[in-house]
């Protein structure tokens, strides 16, 4: 019987600890299979494909990456197993709620900055925290909730977190049909954005947040009781996923664009806003 043959990291020390160091912030194999490429342009020694990594963690003959590594993989799963469509129910109806198909054709292709999608992410109850991202450069901000997740306490973390960021880079914000929105137009009214609803059991439409909630999940666990985070420990774990490489983003972080943007706005001129649709 041949002996299993070795994997390029049990050969290349040196790959393995990169390896190693990526995974244990969070990476996934297929941001570190990116940026090794880009950070390795010349050098063949130093590279990995992404199925190369997921098998040096899953491959009993071929681990050679502890069995612990699994841990730090967004699924946290010991074996890999396929994804599972995932229903989503309703969660109340609100009034005088603007339609997702109001919003202009500028938000649905990405080419102006500053249209965010929003969404609670629930814990072991009452526990919530907020979760905002930016539809052109995949920005996420936690928002903590120390005041729980009804209407009234929802508006105004959500008002303080929009408050710190620039007025040009927030223009709208989508959101589910959640009963913590109730007060959505006072919110629109406060910040002076338009405020937008997916259509009933879609929250699909805002497939950006959708899946950006799924990566804070590996922090953010099902069941935990959020309520033990403190502001700067969400402040913390949102620049965890803004710093990492993106496919979507051509491999550069979302931290880098929207920094990019941030400083595009630092100039004394502000353009004026567009008119609130209620």
């Amino acid at each position: 019987m041949k002996r299993p043959k070795l994997n390029r990291l049990k050969q290349r020390p040196a790959l393995l600890q990169v390896v190693k160091a990526k995974l244990i912030l969070g990476w996934s194999p297929e941001q570190i299979a990116a940026w090794l490429k880009l950070t390795y342009p010349e050098d063949s020694v130093m590279r990995l494909s992404h199925e190369g990594i997921y098998r040096s963690i899953y491959y009993v003959y071929r681990r050679e990456l502890d069995r612990g590594m699994s841990q730090h993989l967004r699924s946290g799963s010991t074996i890999r197993r396929p994804r599972k469509a995932k229903q989503s129910l309703g969660r109340g109806r609100l009034k005088n709620m603007v339609p997702i198909t109001a919003r202009p054709a500028s938000i649905e292709d990405r080419v102006e900055v500053g249209h965010w999608e929003g969404d609670l992410v629930m814990g072991k109850r009452p526990s919530a925290v907020a979760t905002l991202v930016e539809r052109t450069t995949r920005a996420v901000k936690v928002v903590h909730l120390p005041d729980g997740y009804k209407a009234e306490a929802v508006r105004i973390a959500l008002t303080q977190a929009f408050k710190a960021i620039p007025e040009p880079l927030r223009r709208s914000l989508t959101w589910d049909r959640g009963r913590e929105m109730a007060e959505h137009q006072q919110l629109a009214t406060d910040l002076r954005m338009n405020v937008y609803f997916c259509a009933p059991r879609s929250p699909w439409q805002r497939g950006t947040n959708e899946n950006t909630n799924r990566m804070l999940r590996q922090y953010l666990t099902k069941g935990s009781d959020l309520r033990r985070f403190t502001a700067k420990d969400l402040d913390d774990i949102a620049n965890l996923i803004n710093d990492r490489p993106r496919q979507v983003l051509k491999w550069a972080s979302s931290n880098e664009l929207y920094q990019a943007h941030i400083t595009t706005f630092d100039q004394p001129a502000i353009p004026s806003r567009p008119q609130v649709v209620h």
